[in-house]
């Protein structure tokens, strides 16, 4: 049978990704996060077997270390994936199957970790996962597991000693807040420039848990969430030209979010868990279909391609110029194609790179990294026609406009007196003080103060 199974292993490691550090450096990355690095059953290692060990197929303790410590030349930052809603029932916590020598959940109830699970019928019934049976549910609150994961000599503090300078919390909204609370404790002790990321899919500011408003954002929890909310609004108006949809989501966010939080938003417009970029742009939708059908749908045609790749450059000039961080999800900067999990995680094209699109992304790098504006400048619509879009962005230095015409026919923007002596940086240049977009084109432009 020809393809590929989505429980293969491809044999990438920690060695190989610091031996890409100088690729990812000439993409301006300052920061990398990596997917879970902990012992596990599986390719994905959502379901944690060690979370004191590396995968060994990954690597060693060493190895990572040595990743930090070579990401540290070159001013990158390694963020780990915590999964501590959850572990497998291959595991030395649980130890279903016996191939560890601990005495786990499943096979005493006097296993020092038998207290951290929810059984309901020992030892075959349990909560899992999302009803996920090689997934059993951990009881976040239990003192003894948030000890092992937030005390001193615990798991968190154990891996940044080790190099690492954050965390990213897997589904952070089934998180307790007593969890959370102890979390930032044990983080910000061991290193107060470390980084809390949650994965948040809606409005943090405003999200109900465990049936209660939650706090992530008021200084005691989460630095930053994962931004789906500006990842939909850039995405929908790039394929479906609502200029007025586009500010209301991005506007949301920016009225919600304190600014502490907004500056260090992870702006994604794809991850492991969605389609990527280019297929959601220009491919069909996925919504309501199965494996077989998005199989059948999961490469576009070669048409539909050259157009996705003018999308998504429209797309990641938004992404990379809103208040926030942008976040490439390894291969968008190449045009790798894929629906949803698992053909959006496949292994990463080092050989057929669209050059075109590669060297756009080093060009918003550069740009992101060399313009202060973009770190933490304020914010405000300044252009919004059916399908036309521009946006400021300022501090007391200078100012940017970014610009964005989707519609069928030449758009003008008016711009004022005082950005006569404007550059560009990308894309159309003003005459007269006035942007001429023609369709589907684009403007970057800057003016010192």
């Amino acid at each position: 049978m020809n393809g590929e199974w989505n429980n293969d292993y491809f044999c990438g490691d920690l060695k190989g990704i610091e031996q890409k550090l100088p690729y990812l450096s000439s993409l301006s990355v300052n920061c990398i996060y990596l997917n879970p690095i902990f012992e596990a059953n599986s390719n994905h290692r959502y379901d944690t077997a060690d979370y004191e060990k590396i995968d060994p197929l990954l690597g060693t303790y060493e190895d990572f270390k040595s990743l930090c410590s070579s990401a540290e030349q070159y001013g990158i930052k390694i963020i780990l994936d915590g999964v501590f809603s959850h572990t497998g029932v291959d595991s030395k916590y649980f130890n279903k199957y016996g191939n560890y020598d601990s005495v786990g959940a499943y096979n005493s109830k006097e296993s020092p970790y038998f207290d951290w699970y929810k059984f309901t019928d020992y030892p075959d019934e349990y909560k899992s996962w999302w009803g996920i049976k090689l997934l059993p549910e951990l009881i976040e609150e239990n003192e003894n597991y948030r000890n092992y994961i937030c005390a001193e000599n615990g798991i968190l503090r154990k891996w940044l000693k080790a190099g690492a300078s954050g965390w990213r919390l897997d589904v952070a909204d089934e998180l307790p807040d007593v969890f959370l609370d102890d979390v930032r404790e044990a983080v910000k002790a061991e290193n107060g420039d470390a980084l809390i990321i949650g994965e948040v899919w809606e409005d943090a500011t405003n999200k109900t848990a465990y049936g209660e408003r939650r706090r992530y954002l008021l200084g005691r929890q989460l630095d930053s969430v994962m931004n789906y909310p500006f990842c939909d609004a850039v995405l929908n108006f790039v394929r479906f030209q609502n200029a007025d949809a586009f500010f209301d989501g991005v506007m949301s966010i920016i009225e919600h979010y304190p600014p502490q939080v907004l500056n260090v938003l992870m702006n994604h417009i794809g991850t492991h868990d969605t389609e990527r970029a280019i297929t959601r742009l220009a491919g069909p939708d996925s919504e309501g279909y199965g494996r077989q059908w998005q199989h059948e749908h999961n490469k576009l045609s070669d048409y539909d391609y050259l157009k996705g790749v003018s999308m998504l450059k429209l797309a990641s000039l938004i992404q990379f110029t809103l208040p926030g961080v942008p976040s490439i999800y390894y291969g968008d900067e190449v045009g790798m194609q894929g629906m949803k999990d698992p053909f959006n995680r496949a292994c990463m094209e080092w050989e057929k790179q669209n050059r075109e699109l590669l060297k756009w992304y080093k060009r918003l790098g550069e740009i992101r990294r060399g313009t202060d504006v973009f770190r933490d400048g304020g914010f405000v619509p300044f252009f919004c026609y059916h399908k036309t879009i521009a946006f400021k962005r300022f501090n007391d230095k200078s100012e940017v406009i970014v610009a964005v015409n989707l519609d069928e026919e030449m758009v003008t923007v008016p711009l004022g007196d005082e950005w006569e002596n404007s550059y560009t940086l990308l894309g159309n240049t003003p005459v007269n003080k006035t942007l001429y977009l023609e369709p589907y084109r684009y403007s970057l432009i800057v003016r010192e103060k």
